[in-house]
C-alpha cells in the first residue's frame, strides 16, 4: 500500500494558508515574470470569427480571383509546351510558379493581416502592453517531478480537460444541426453545375464556421473569467508573506522605530541647545513649557525655539534656570503655544498681544526697556 504526503498538494505557504489578496507589488512582480490572467481562447475565438466573417463578405471576389488565376495559368500550357521543345522549360516554369505564388499571397494578405491584428488586439486588451522576455528564460524548477505531479492533478488541468470536452460537444452539435438543416440541399449537389455546387458548399461551410466561432467566443469568455479567478487565487498571499513584503518595501518597523527615536533624540538635543538663546519660557506650570525667542533680524514675530510636556518641560525649565532665562507662568498661553505652534515657527497673529505683554514684562525686569 502506498503512502502519499497530501501536504504536497496543499495550498499553504510557509506562513500558513493563503487568505490575503495579492498586493500591487506582487502583481507587478508576477507581470514582470510573464504571469498574467489571460485566456488563449479569446484570441483564437476572435480570430476565427473575424476570418469567417471576412471570408463570407469577400468570398465572391476571392473566388473570381482564384478562377482568373487558374485560367491564366491554364492558358500558359501551350507556351509551356513550346518551351519544352526549346529546352528552357525549367526557367519558364519557375517564373510561372513564382508569379502564381505572389498572386496567391496578395489574395490571402488581407486575411493574414486581419488575423494578426485581431489576435494582437485580443491579447493586449486582456493584459495591456508590457512585453517581457523572462518567460523565455529556462527555469530548472520546471523539471521538478513534484511540481509536475501537482500540475497533473490541479484544478487548471481539470478545467482544461472540461473545456476541451465542451468544445468538442458544442462544435459537434453545431455541425450536426447545421448539416441536418441543409441535408436536402446537399443531396442535390450532384445534379448542379460544378461552379454552383462549389458556391453552395462554400456558403454552407462559411455559415457553419461563423456559428462555430460565435459559440467558441462564449467558451472563450467563460475561460477568461475562470483564468482571472484562478490567477487571483494563485496570487493570494499568507499573512506572513504580506508582512515580509511590507518589511522589504517599507523597512522593518522596529528599525524604522529606532531611526525615528534617534531622530527625535537628535532634534531634542538641538532644541535644548537653543534654550539659552530664548527670551522667556512660558509654563503651565507643571505640564507644559514653551521657550520663545524674539530676534528682529531672524523673523518679524517671536519664534518657538523649544517646547515640551512633563519630563521634557521640566528639563526645559531646568536649562532655562541654569542660563538665567526668565520663566513666566501662563497656563492658557502655554497650552495654546504647545498645541498650535511647531518648533522653529513664528507665533500666530492672534497670540501676538499675549506674547508681547510677556516679553515686555521680561524686558522690563531685565532692564532692556
Amino acid at each position: 500500500m502506498l503512502d502519499y504526503d497530501l501536504q504536497l498538494f496543499a495550498k499553504e505557504g510557509p506562513g500558513g494558508e493563503k487568505t490575503e489578496e495579492a498586493t500591487p507589488k506582487k502583481l507587478e512582480d508576477a507581470r514582470k515574470e510573464g504571469q498574467v490572467a489571460k485566456s488563449k481562447e479569446i484570441a483564437v475565438g476572435f480570430t476565427l470569427f473575424a476570418m469567417f466573417v471576412l471570408l463570407k463578405l469577400w468570398v465572391g471576389t476571392l473566388g473570381n480571383q482564384f478562377l482568373n488565376l487558374f485560367k491564366e495559368s491554364y492558358n500558359q500550357i501551350p507556351t509551356l509546351s513550346s518551351r519544352m521543345a526549346a529546352g528552357d522549360t525549367v526557367w519558364y516554369f519557375l517564373v510561372l510558379f513564382r508569379n502564381v505564388i505572389i498572386r496567391l499571397l496578395l489574395y490571402l494578405a488581407p486575411f493574414l493581416l486581419v488575423a494578426m491584428a485581431v489576435g494582437f488586439v485580443a491579447e493586449v486588451a486582456q493584459v495591456k502592453w508590457k512585453p517581457t522576455a523572462k518567460p523565455l528564460q529556462p527555469k530548472f524548477n520546471k523539471f521538478n517531478p513534484i511540481n509536475g505531479v501537482k500540475k497533473i492533478f490541479s484544478i487548471q488541468t481539470l478545467a482544461e480537460f472540461l473545456k476541451s470536452v465542451l468544445k468538442i460537444l458544442i462544435i459537434s452539435y453545431i455541425a450536426y444541426s447545421t448539416l441536418r438543416d441543409k441535408w436536402t440541399t446537399i443531396l442535390i449537389l450532384l445534379d448542379m453545375p460544378i461552379t454552383q455546387g462549389i458556391a453552395l458548399m462554400g456558403n454552407i461551410i462559411l455559415d457553419l464556421g461563423v456559428k462555430i466561432s460565435a459559440f467558441y467566443l462564449i467558451i472563450a469568455f467563460a475561460d477568461y473569467f475562470f483564468q482571472k479567478w484562478k490567477f487571483g487565487e494563485d496570487m493570494k498571499m499568507t499573512k506572513q508573506e504580506v508582512k515580509d513584503e511590507y518589511k522589504q518595501s517599507e523597512g522593518d518597523p522596529q528599525i524604522k522605530g529606532q531611526i525615528k527615536q534617534r531622530m527625535m533624540q537628535a532634534s531634542r538635543r538641538r532644541m535644548m541647545q537653543d534654550i539659552p538663546k530664548a527670551d522667556v519660557v512660558i509654563t503651565n506650570p507643571t505640564h507644559f513649557a514653551v521657550a520663545i525667542q524674539y530676534d528682529p533680524d531672524r523673523a518679524d514675530a517671536p519664534i518657538v525655539v523649544a517646547k515640551g510636556a512633563d519630563y521634557v518641560a521640566a528639563k526645559i525649565k531646568e536649562i532655562a534656570k541654569e542660563n538665567k532665562v526668565e520663566i513666566v507662568e501662563n497656563k492658557p498661553l502655554a497650552r495654546m503655544l504647545f498645541y498650535n505652534v511647531e518648533l522653529g515657527q513664528v507665533i500666530p497673529p492672534e497670540l501676538y498681544k499675549a506674547v508681547a505683554d510677556i516679553l515686555a514684562y521680561v524686558y522690563k525686569i531685565q532692564g532692556k526697556i
